[in-house]
């Protein structure tokens, strides 16, 4: 009977050193933050003037001077379409900025469903009582107190001599049992039915 050869088992290789010295790796990552800055500042000034390009084509400068009323009341008819015009244009970016918005989240929270790498918090025990429990799964419906003491019966001490002079009137079943155990109660049940005559 021959065995099969057992595959050998994947090497596992060492992470080889860092061949930069810790001084280098310093040098090198305060180079790329003053290029990181650098590019910043270049697009920041980019960014303001493409701003004011952008509006030196949709906002010519204004000449009022020598105009008419009509004329006037014209520019001032033309100026008020271009502002509905531009609010339409801006309410439908928001529209789709705030779109966007919402699918990049529902994507980030697909995304950390699909690594299973959330993870949980710690539970830790909260005493609460059951007024606070009830406001804070009802809010502000819950009005009535959870104090249970409260919406106990009232017992005067009236009532309870009330109940002790029924009971006694009825007759306590356990002073029956004992006279009625034995020897004792069963010749008086005999002489009670008549069989002692």
């Amino acid at each position: 009977m021959q065995t099969e050869p057992r595959p050998m088992p994947p090497r596992v290789q060492a992470k080889p050193k860092c061949k930069i010295s810790a001084s280098r790796k310093l040098s090198l990552k305060i180079l790329l933050l003053q290029r990181a800055m650098e590019d910043l500042e270049q697009e920041k000034v980019n960014r303001d003037e493409e701003k004011v390009r952008y509006l030196g084509e949709k906002l010519p400068s204004l000449q009022m001077s020598g105009f008419a009323m009509e004329e006037l009341q014209k520019l001032c008819k033309q100026l008020h379409a271009q502002i509905d015009v531009v609010d339409e244009e801006r309410y439908d970016f928001e529209a789709k900025v705030n779109k966007n918005n919402k699918e990049i989240h529902e994507l980030k929270l697909k995304v950390q469903d699909l690594g299973g790498k959330f993870k949980k918090p710690a539970l830790r025990k909260v005493r609460v009582s059951a007024d606070e429990m009830m406001r804070a799964l009802l809010g502000s419906k819950h009005k009535g107190s959870m104090d249970l003491r409260a919406n106990l019966k009232s017992v005067k001490k009236e009532d309870i001599k009330q109940e002790k002079v029924l009971t006694s009137e009825v007759g306590d079943w356990r002073k029956n049992v004992e006279a009625m155990s034995g020897m004792e109660g069963r010749k008086k049940m005999f002489d009670a039915a008549g069989g002692g005559q």
